[in-house]
């Protein structure tokens, strides 16, 4: 099995929803960050990856996809490994984003949480050091956010790239991947207060240490509609 779509668009830019909307096209099970806290041991291969030793057959070995962090940040990487793969961008507004990641993934709480854990030496080496650890800074990550997708757009060609936005909703997503539209209604998950609450369980359930029980549950209730 190999990859057939990678996400190249950051956390908080409709991750999730796109997660269900690909699977529910039928098209496999797609990786997501949930897919990491429900099988604690894969940080080691992340962790590996970040070290420029990635084995992404092993890492991606069950899966079709991929969106969200932590194969987001390694998107020209997959890209060349997968070179039949097409990049599926997701896209925000800026502002929105910071906004979001900030009061969610990129929280100064949860940082401080999992910090001495694996699951946090993970995220620190795919996601923070990318970002030179300036998750709150605003000026330097609305930049950042949208130099990324420049690059993308200059690096990837046209024909393998659709630059989306998950409001648009299933037309554009299903033109690219050749695949007709589906009478269902477009998934939307994983809201900011969404995240926000199951953050809040993950922390409340932890006893102030991220625990591997508690990595587990809170990627099982993910995605779990």
């Amino acid at each position: 099995m190999t990859l057939k779509i990678i996400g190249a668009g950051m956390g908080r830019t409709g991750t999730a929803s796109l997660k269900v909307a690909l699977e529910s096209l039928g098209l496999g099970t797609c990786y997501h960050m949930s897919e990491v806290l429900k099988h604690p041991e894969r940080t080691a291969g992340w962790i590996d990856a970040a070290e420029g030793k990635p084995d992404w057959d092993k890492i991606f070995a069950g899966y079709t996809a991929t969106v969200d962090n932590p194969g987001c940040n390694f998107w020209k990487e997959l890209a060349d490994f997968y070179p039949s793969a097409k990049i599926i961008l997701t896209v925000r507004d800026p502002e929105e984003w910071f906004n979001s990641t900030n009061e969610t993934i990129h929280s100064v709480e949860f940082a401080k949480f999992i910090k001495n854990s694996p699951f946090g030496a993970m995220v620190q080496k795919t996601i923070w050091d990318v970002m030179d650890n300036r998750m709150q800074d605003k000026g330097y990550m609305i930049d950042f956010f949208q130099n990324r997708i420049l690059e993308i757009k200059n690096t990837i060609a046209p024909e393998r790239l659709l630059v989306y936005r998950v409001s648009e909703g299933w037309q554009p997503l299903c033109k690219f991947l050749g695949l007709s539209v589906p009478n269902i209604e477009f998934p939307r998950i994983n809201s900011r207060e969404e995240t926000k609450q199951m953050l809040a369980d993950l922390l409340g359930s932890s006893s102030g240490k991220m625990s591997e029980g508690a990595m587990e549950a809170a990627g099982r209730r993910l995605h779990s509609d």
